[in-house]
């Protein structure tokens, strides 16, 4: 699918990978609806990107929430072509912490974010998509995940986060089998360490050591380069239901 004249919804668009994914499409001629629990935030990023950009506040466990603001958006934006999971939360910590065992409920909240909440958002917009006109391949939708790195080799504190991430690649090949039917494709990318607000907190020392640890380029990756590999999926009919990874070579260490 060409970016061009693409509807995109893009979830936790407020800030970091989402935000640079919904500015990317909207310059390439995308409609772009950003949804993220931040409102204040999530304005003026649509804001800052302009007439092609709109804004949702969206909690993307909630089922019914999330329905209703994908119908808000396809409404809107005259359908939907394409859906871009950024929203999540990191949820580091030990499972035999200083302070005791993890609370179940801890774990439980990381998966209901990262992992429950792109299922909710995924079948929302499915259940849109199939009704498109299929292009000349019959293709009526994409659907990409944001995984992580910590999915193939996740640190000691990131019990909770890497399992949410793997549970995501473990889901993209059922989810485009199942949806070949109806011509959606479905894609996760695996980040490594990129300049997100997260990373923007830390000291520029520790901002440095991660740097370091990654092969080739030795720097930490820009939101901007994931956007364009979103564009590239898009734009590329035969990546379908494969997660990639995104990030210099890196390969964590234990911790």
């Amino acid at each position: 699918m060409n970016v061009s004249g693409m509807r995109a919804i893009v979830t936790g668009g407020a800030s970091g990978l989402g935000q640079a994914v919904g500015r990317h499409l909207a310059q390439r001629g995308a409609h772009v609806t950003l949804l993220d629990v931040q409102e204040g935030p999530g304005r003026a990023a649509a804001e800052s990107i302009g007439a092609r950009a709109a804004f949702l506040r969206c909690d993307v466990t909630d089922e019914r929430e999330v329905e209703d603001r994908f119908a808000q958006a396809a409404q809107h934006m005259g359908g939907l072509d394409l859906l871009v999971n950024c929203a999540g939360v990191i949820g580091a910590g030990r499972v035999l912490g200083r302070n005791g065992p993890m609370a179940g409920d801890f774990f439980a909240r990381v998966v209901q974010i990262n992992l429950v909440g792109t299922f909710l958002c995924d079948k929302a917009a499915a259940a849109i998509m199939q009704h498109n006109a299929p292009n000349a391949d019959g293709e009526r939708g994409i659907i990409i995940h944001t995984s992580s790195v910590a999915a193939f080799d996740g640190q000691i504190g990131q019990a909770a986060y890497a399992a949410t991430k793997a549970a995501l690649v473990g889901m993209t090949l059922p989810l485009a089998r199942e949806f070949a039917a109806i011509g959606i494709r479905v894609m996760s990318i695996a980040p490594g360490i990129f300049k997100t607000p997260m990373v923007g907190g830390m000291t520029p020392e520790l901002q440095a050591s991660l740097a370091a640890q990654v092969p080739f380029p030795s720097r930490l990756g820009e939101p901007e380069e994931y956007a364009r590999l979103v564009e590239s999926i898009c734009e590329i009919a035969m990546l379908n239901g494969e997660t990639i990874r995104l990030d210099g070579a890196i390969r964590l260490q234990p911790k």
